[in-house]
């Protein structure tokens, strides 16, 4: 364990001496205070991490300095001494905030385990509020990447929406960051504190999907041989998010719609219902409508999840917004590999704009990684760009001529290797080149013939 600092309050100077020799030979940095009123008055939050009190003192006893340490930082773990332990005054001084209490005389390695426990529940209350803070900052809206008109309105609707114990059915285009809205929603909900479980529809075979989400009584069926609780149940007073919805086959569709109705479920093989508190935040990448034209989806079910539809739009429609998402990704890719690049160059940046991004932000996000990964300029180079998605040089006023050269020239590389089947020497017989000059070029623009062919 790393060193702690600690404070130590007891009026006999011998104890304390004795206190802080044992602390300090763990590596601990301690201070002892003879005087409690002098100890409480040069008490400041979140420099101490333990506080280790004598009950009986002259002047303040230990229960007025536990609950005047309490009061300065509620967190803070405090240790009481006494030498009269009862009953009584044990649930005192648990209920005023006392972590432990250790009573008089104890030995060194009680002293020491005492200590150890109450520092690490210090530290993972801290770590636990480090998590908060950090899930906090990432689901706040303010983070969510976006300047568009169209991602703002949506961003109006979703901090509504967060704060109403509601369905909420999330549509749009694969890639367009689905499960991020419906973490915000769950962040910014009453919920936050309790679980947030996602699952992938589309991800789970038929044949198990009930007993995952809804779970199974031991001998079910073959196989079951321990009784299981599914999501459903895990999520309970949370919010359980199911993405791609429409790959929901009809019998778990009956589940679900009951589930919504009455807030309860039947685990396979159980004769009693399970009753749970979840909310329900369901994402679809297709037109439900046209699936419960075809039968395949319950229009009921529709209606239930639907009670507020938010709409995704993809990111060709949010041109704004590509930039932002392109430096923020690059920022995030920096940290990752230890790289330094600045950002797009003016006509990269241009040349990302009008793409249309059928992958949406996901495909986005892979292409900056691997700009990156090959990129030998400060800046995201057009050259570098082109080797991910397809450019329309003719419609950019911004490409220079160096750079149109080289987007001509990765095109040609591109088809005259694919005619030679990646075979060099056929290639620069066609192209009427030397063979050096193929592969100068083909290391120039950081080509593979295994990405070609």
């Amino acid at each position: 364990m790393a060193a702690k600092k600690i404070m130590i309050i007891d009026d006999e100077e011998g104890l304390c001496r004795m206190m802080a020799t044992i602390l300090m030979e763990e590596g601990h940095a301690v201070r002892t205070f003879n005087d409690p009123q002098e100890a409480v008055a040069l008490f400041r939050p979140n420099i101490w991490d333990l506080v280790i009190s004598d009950i009986k003192m002259a002047g303040l006893n230990g229960m007025e300095v536990l609950q005047r340490i309490k009061a300065c930082e509620a967190q803070i773990p405090v240790i009481i001494i006494t030498a009269f332990a009862t009953v009584e005054m044990s649930i005192q001084a648990l209920r005023k905030g006392a972590y432990d209490m250790l009573t008089k005389p104890f030995e060194p390695d009680e002293l020491l385990f005492r200590v150890r426990n109450a520092l690490n529940h210090n530290q993972l209350l801290t770590e636990n509020q480090k998590l908060r803070q950090e899930l906090e900052v990432k689901f706040n809206f303010d983070n969510i990447i976006g300047a568009s008109t169209a991602l703002q309105h949506l961003l109006d609707k979703v901090k509504k929406v967060s704060i109403r114990d509601t369905s909420v059915l999330i549509s749009g285009e694969s890639g367009t960051g689905k499960e991020l809205i419906a973490q915000a929603i769950h962040h910014n909900s009453p919920r936050k504190e309790q679980p947030f479980i996602a699952i992938n529809c589309g991800s789970i075979p038929e044949s198990v999907m009930e007993s995952e989400l809804f779970g199974h009584k031991k001998g079910a069926f073959t196989g079951a041989d321990t009784d299981k609780e599914g999501l459903f149940k895990a999520a309970d007073g949370g919010t359980l998010f199911l993405d791609e919805i429409g790959n929901l086959p009809l019998n778990i569709q009956k589940t679900l719609l009951r589930f919504l109705q009455e807030q309860e479920f039947r685990r396979i093989g159980d004769t009693h219902s399970t009753k749970v508190d979840v909310r329900l935040i369901s994402a679809t990448n297709s037109e439900l409508e046209k699936e419960i034209e075809k039968g395949s989806f319950r229009e009921d079910l529709y209606y239930r999840l639907n009670v507020i539809n938010l709409h995704l739009p993809p990111l060709r429609q949010r041109k704004p917004d590509i930039p932002l998402l392109a430096a923020h990704f690059i920022v995030e890719q920096n940290k990752k590999f230890q790289t330094s690049i600045k950002g797009l160059s003016p006509e990269t940046q241009h040349a990302a704009s009008e793409y249309s991004w059928p992958g949406n932000i996901r495909q986005l996000k892979n292409v900056i990684e691997a700009c990156i990964t090959i990129e030998t300029e400060k800046q995201i180079s057009l050259t570098t760009l082109a080797q991910f998605i397809e450019i329309d040089t003719t419609s950019s006023d911004n490409t220079d001529y160096n750079s149109a050269l080289a987007l001509f020239e990765i095109d040609y590389l591109r088809q005259l290797l694919s005619s030679a089947d990646g075979n060099i020497e056929e290639a620069a017989k066609k192209a009427g080149m030397n063979m050096a000059t193929i592969y100068r070029k083909l290391k120039k623009y950081g080509l593979r013939k295994q990405d070609i062919l």
